[in-house]
Order: C-alpha cells, then sequence, then structure tokens
C-alpha cells in the first residue's frame, strides 16, 4: 500500500478501530485532513479520496465500503472484507454454535413478513440449533449434536448481548431484535440466499420496509425510498404496480433531503432475478 498518504492510514485505522463510523463522522475527518493538507485534497472530492484507498485495499480483498442502515435510513462506512463469508467473518470472535445462533436470528429476522425486519427477543432466545447444526460441515458429524446441544440459555443470552455490542443485531425502536450496521455492510451478498424481496425504488433486499397495503400486491420500499419517491409528486401517491394509494401519513417529506442518496456513495450492485415475492422463503442452502 506504498501509495496511500498518511492521512489514508488515518482513515482506514478509524474505520478499523472504531467502525462502522456515520457518514457524517467521516466527513468530518475528510474535511480535517483536508485543512492539514495543502495539496488540493478538498478539490479531489472525498468519493475520488475513498475511491484511492480502495484501489490499494483492493490487492488484499478489502475495501472501504457505504451502506445504509435500513432502521433509521442513516449511511455509514465501515471497511469488509470482500470475499470471506458470514464463517471467516465471525469465526475470530464467536464460535460455530455461536456462528449458527447467529445465522439462525438472522433468517428469522429476514423473513419477518410484516417487512420490519425484527423479532421479540424471547423468540431470539428460543431459537432452536439443530436445523443449523445439520447445515454446518466444518466439525465431525458426531461431535454436532454434542457442541449444539449444549449451547444453553444462558450462552444465547451472552451471546445475544455480544451480538449487539459489536453490531452485527441492533435493538429497534419497538425494543425488538434487528439487524446491524455490521451485518449490513458485511453480510450483504447473502441476503439473497433469504430471497428477502426487493425495495421497488432501489433493489436493494428490503428488510425493513412498508408494504402496500393491498395484499395481493408484492411491492414493498423503505421509507427514505418512499420519501424520494413521493416528495415532488402532486396529488395522490399510488403503488407503481397495483395504484392503490398509498399511505404516507407517517412520512415527514421535510427531511427528504437528508436522506436523499448519491447512487455512487451506497448503491449496493444486486441483481434481481425473477419475480419479487411478498414474503421471504425458508433460507437456500448450499
Amino acid at each position: 500500500m506504498g501509495k496511500l498518504e498518511p492521512g489514508h492510514h488515518t482513515l482506514i485505522q478509524a474505520l478499523l478501530a472504531r467502525g462502522p463510523l456515520h457518514e457524517k463522522e467521516v466527513q468530518s475527518m475528510f474535511n480535517t485532513l483536508c485543512e492539514n493538507n495543502s495539496s488540493g485534497l478538498r478539490e479531489r472530492g472525498f468519493h475520488e479520496y475513498i475511491g484511492n484507498i480502495n484501489k490499494e485495499l483492493g490487492f488484499l480483498q478489502f475495501e472501504v465500503r457505504a451502506g445504509r442502515n435500513q432502521y433509521d435510513g442513516e449511511v455509514y462506512y465501515g471497511v469488509v472484507n470482500k470475499v470471506a463469508d458470514e464463517q471467516a467473518k465471525l469465526g475470530t470472535q464467536y464460535s460455530l454454535p455461536q456462528i449458527a445462533f447467529f445465522r439462525a436470528l438472522m433468517e428469522a429476522i429476514l423473513q419477518d413478513q410484516s417487512g420490519k425486519g425484527q423479532i421479540l427477543n424471547i423468540e431470539a432466545l428460543n431459537i432452536r440449533l439443530e436445523a443449523q447444526a445439520r447445515q454446518e460441515s466444518q466439525i465431525d458429524l458426531n461431535q454436532k449434536p454434542l457442541a449444539f446441544k449444549q449451547f444453553s440459555m444462558a450462552q444465547k443470552e451472552k451471546t445475544l448481548e455480544d451480538l449487539l455490542k459489536n453490531r452485527w443485531l441492533c435493538t429497534t425502536e419497538d425494543g425488538k431484535i434487528g439487524l446491524g450496521i455490521r451485518a449490513f455492510l458485511e453480510l450483504r451478498s447473502l441476503f439473497k440466499n433469504f430471497e428477502v424481496p426487493f425495495c421497488d425504488v432501489c433493489n436493494e433486499a428490503g428488510i425493513k420496509a412498508k408494504l402496500c397495503q393491498n395484499e395481493e400486491c408484492s411491492v414493498r420500499m423503505h421509507n427514505y425510498c418512499l420519501k424520494r419517491k413521493f416528495q415532488h409528486q402532486q396529488g395522490s401517491r399510488v403503488c407503481p404496480s397495483c395504484g392503490m394509494e398509498w399511505d404516507c401519513s407517517e412520512l415527514n417529506f421535510e427531511e427528504c433531503d437528508a436522506v436523499e442518496a448519491k447512487p455512487s456513495q451506497i448503491t449496493i450492485g444486486v441483481s434481481h432475478v425473477g419475480k419479487r415475492s411478498r414474503r421471504p422463503s425458508k433460507i437456500l442452502r448450499h
């Protein structure tokens, strides 16, 4: 990484040590670096600065990535391993039963048919690991049942606490369990394995999204996408598929500018293949 300047290293270290960080904090760091740099850093622009970092990190299969927290609409930046799956990302910190527990939690959250992307705390603790144990192939078959059966309620509680602390999970505004910003940043390529329906506006997985009131319609949209779609629209605001009037009573269109997204900044390249479904189906295994 010989082409990186000291300022690049400062930003990378901050993201590794304290990340993921809110975009305002990352932008503030960039502005500070601009003030301390006389080589035209500000003129080159923030996104070019991140792009230069990623050119060098790419050789190590890492990148500085931006992602949106679907629960509050805010954008965060973090350093992400582009190659590893959740086993490798979590394996240095969690045991196999803990990883299986997290995967089962993620599956339950993504299969929330209400589009709220959350489960009750008691539901999380009552998740059984037998199905996950059958899918694990890293340990001896004779050891699997014992390793997972001995995963106690106390261990589940401690693991849940750690997953919340490390932002793989979050506590939603309803006091329930949802996905954390690290999951949105680092595990988003796995969402397609859970067949999560896509947002009709941004084509991202609609984990926390509003569903069309027409039960026969499959359309869902994130709150922040709804604001962007309808903010300048005159007259009635209707579903783009079935034409039913969309209930926008809970949306604050005065905040639209704050959530407006630049595609080059946070868009995730996810292909949309096949028909959108209103409800997530059971996880696909490979």
